[in-house]
C-alpha cells in the first residue's frame, strides 16, 4: 500500500503532466484545487519533488511549478521509491532498500519470504512499466 503522501504526489504530478505541453507553471493553489489536495501538505511534497529534480519552480507573479522532463519519461516506481522508500512489503526482499528482518533466524528457511518476493514482483511489474503519462 502506498502512503497518502505518495498518492498526493501522484495526483499533483498528474496535474502538472496535463499542463506539460503548455510550457507554463502552475501555482500551489492551482495544483491543490485541481484535486482538492491540502495545500500545506502539498507544499512539502512539491518541495521534496523539486529537490529530487522531478520538477522545478519559479517565483514571482507568474511563478509556480512545472515538470523538468516529459511525463512519459517519469517512471511511477521511481516516484514511489522517492516518496515512500521501499516498494517491497518487507525489507528482506527489497531490491533497493534491502535489510535483514529482525525476527528472522534464516532467510533461506523463512516461510513467508517467497510470498513477499511474489508480492514485490507483482507490484514492480506494474510500477516499473508505467509512467506519469500512462496515468493521465
Amino acid at each position: 500500500m502506498i502512503t497518502k503522501k505518495a498518492k498526493y504526489a501522484l495526483k499533483a504530478l498528474s496535474v502538472l503532466a496535463k499542463n506539460y505541453e503548455a510550457k507554463s507553471s502552475l501555482t500551489l493553489g492551482d495544483i491543490a484545487a485541481e484535486d482538492n489536495l491540502p495545500k500545506k501538505f502539498l507544499e512539502t511534497i512539491l518541495h521534496d519533488l523539486r529537490r529530487a529534480g522531478i520538477l522545478s519552480s519559479t517565483q514571482g507573479k507568474n511563478g509556480g511549478y512545472f515538470l523538468n522532463t516529459h511525463p512519459s519519461q517519469i517512471v511511477i516506481a521511481k516516484l514511489i521509491r522517492l516518496i515512500d522508500g521501499p516498494i517491497a512489503p518487507t525489507l528482506c526482499v527489497s531490491l533497493h532498500f534491502y535489510g535483514k528482518c529482525d525476527d528472522c533466524v534464516s532467510e533461506e528457511k523463512c516461510k513467508i519470504r517467497p510470498l513477499m518476493m511474489q508480492v514485490r514482483d507483482a507490484n514492480l511489474s506494474v510500477y516499473e512499466n508505467m509512467t506519469l503519462a500512462d496515468i493521465l
